[in-house]
């Protein structure tokens, strides 16, 4: 039997999350307030804090800037904004979605920090990221297709069920939060490699805080279930999927457990991740591009929609480019946060060979998410002294199939704190990152959110600094 919008109000009201769940969350939430932090001096999330009014009220949630504090909803927007405007954050491609950012940049702008322990936030993330996921499985990789980006009209829901269960919402008010919720998905593909790509994700953190807020001052949506043929499945897959598939469930098991959360190695779309990885493999291997003269990626149907520019002329542009990710990794032998400036993408030795790639789908037969992500991606080079090399790759880095270990997404938090604080001594951001991992297992966490803020209102002065001088 399908499920209905009651089962799912029951599931975020008043489903058993269990310790294996919560366990799995941390290393989710961590990685996602790295990735924040390593947003929150980019250009999208300054000019997006510039259009928002501070709040005096002393409830209100603290900005990136000493002293600077929004109310919940503008809040929920900026850490939102921040958490995916370096396209770093975490992946489930059973929907195609970044599952952990709304979420957790609505919870985070609830409030206050100093009542809020680790396993509520642990429980309402992993309450959240499974609505989110299971409803994109629910309604199908049509969504995508038809150039939704599914992270924002997805995350509205998520962020939504996440925050009814950390404040405990009655099953009614939530059943109205999440109906409010359906009316508020929004987001294009057609904005990536913009600053628009990571406001989609602010959009949905902030409209969750104001369905729950509306709700809960009496703003009636409609009583209909939203999963009946005609409703949120139908009208977001075009028609393609009209009620709940029976396999679909929720909590059992958390998405979060099985099959784990994608963690990005790099900073850019997560389907480039499979060409990075074969372009530095030939690195290894010694080609250089003065030594290939046609360069040919094979991806499965469907691979490469959000790849939309073949020929970047900016860094967010390069982040949805197949050329460059893939020449830069050969180029480069490397990939991080330099790779996708407005200078490293411009360069000519790179631009000038663009012509010379060919990035090509292959198969009739429409995959969902979860197969485009499983499926085999190759790398063909056409050498100048006529032979040829293949590369081929199952797993992409960061999958389940090649996950970051504990060690390695301890050097990522390291590295995104310093790219924001270039003078933080390394021991001090692990200290940060050890502690966050002590107090979401187990403990307060105002102490340790705090100390994060700080450490990112000094990262804001010392930018702003720069910039004046």
């Amino acid at each position: 039997m399908s499920l209905s919008s009651i089962d799912v109000v029951n599931f975020v009201t008043g489903y058993a999350v269990d310790c294996g769940a919560r366990a799995a969350a941390v290393p989710a939430i961590l990685d996602t307030l790295a990735v924040l932090a390593a947003g929150s001096t980019a250009a999208a999330t300054i000019q997006l804090a510039t259009s928002l009014s501070a709040s005096p009220d002393p409830s209100a949630r603290p900005s990136f800037r000493s002293g600077q504090r929004f109310r919940f909803d503008d809040a929920a927007l900026l850490y939102g904004t921040a958490a995916h405007a370096l396209d770093f954050d975490d992946v489930s491609m059973l929907a195609i979605c970044h599952p952990s950012a709304p979420v957790l940049a609505a919870l985070l702008a609830v409030g206050p920090w100093d009542r809020l322990t680790g396993p509520e936030m642990c429980e309402a993330h992993a309450i959240g990221t499974e609505v989110m996921i299971r409803m994109g499985q629910a309604i199908g990789f049509r969504h995508y297709e038809l150039g939704f980006h599914s992270t924002a009209t997805l995350g509205v829901f998520g962020a939504t069920a996440a925050v009814a269960r950390l404040v405990r919402l009655d099953p009614d008010t939530t059943a109205n939060a999440l109906a409010i919720a359906a009316s508020l998905a929004s987001g294009l593909r057609l904005n990536f490699g913009s600053m628009v790509k990571p406001l989609h994700v602010g959009i949905a953190a902030a409209n969750a805080i104001r369905a729950i807020a509306w709700a809960k001052a009496g703003v009636e949506a409609s009583r209909g279930d939203l999963f009946v043929p005609g409703g949120v499945l139908a009208a977001f897959s075009g028609g393609a999927q009209v009620e709940w598939p029976d396999a679909v469930r929720l909590g059992s098991p958390f998405a979060i457990q099985v099959p784990g959360f994608e963690r990005k190695r790099y900073p850019c779309c997560y389907l480039l991740h499979k060409i990075i990885a074969l372009g530095l493999e030939a690195r290894l291997d010694g080609i250089r591009l003065k030594d290939v003269a046609q360069f040919r990626v094979v991806m499965p149907n469907g691979g490469t929609s959000p790849l939309i520019h073949p020929c970047p002329s900016s860094g967010s542009e390069g982040q949805f480019s197949g050329p460059y990710a893939l020449l830069a990794s050969i180029n480069d032998g490397e990939l991080n946060f330099s790779s996708f400036t407005d200078i490293a993408v411009a360069r000519k030795s790179l631009r000038a060979r663009y012509p010379d790639v060919a990035i090509v789908e292959v198969g009739d037969t429409s995959l969902d998410a979860e197969q485009i992500g499983a499926a085999r991606v190759t790398l063909e080079l056409k050498l100048t002294d006529g032979s040829s090399r293949r590369y081929a790759r199952d797993a992409a880095p960061g999958s389940p199939g090649d996950p970051m270990t504990p060690s390695e997404l301890r050097a990522k938090w390291i590295d995104c704190f310093q790219h924001v604080r270039p003078n933080l001594p390394t021991v001090e951001a692990a200290a940060f990152h050890d502690h966050g991992v002590a107090v979401l297992a187990s403990g307060q966490l105002g102490g340790w959110l705090n100390s994060v803020w700080r450490e990112l209102g000094v990262a804001s002065t010392q930018q702003e600094r720069t910039q004046a001088t």
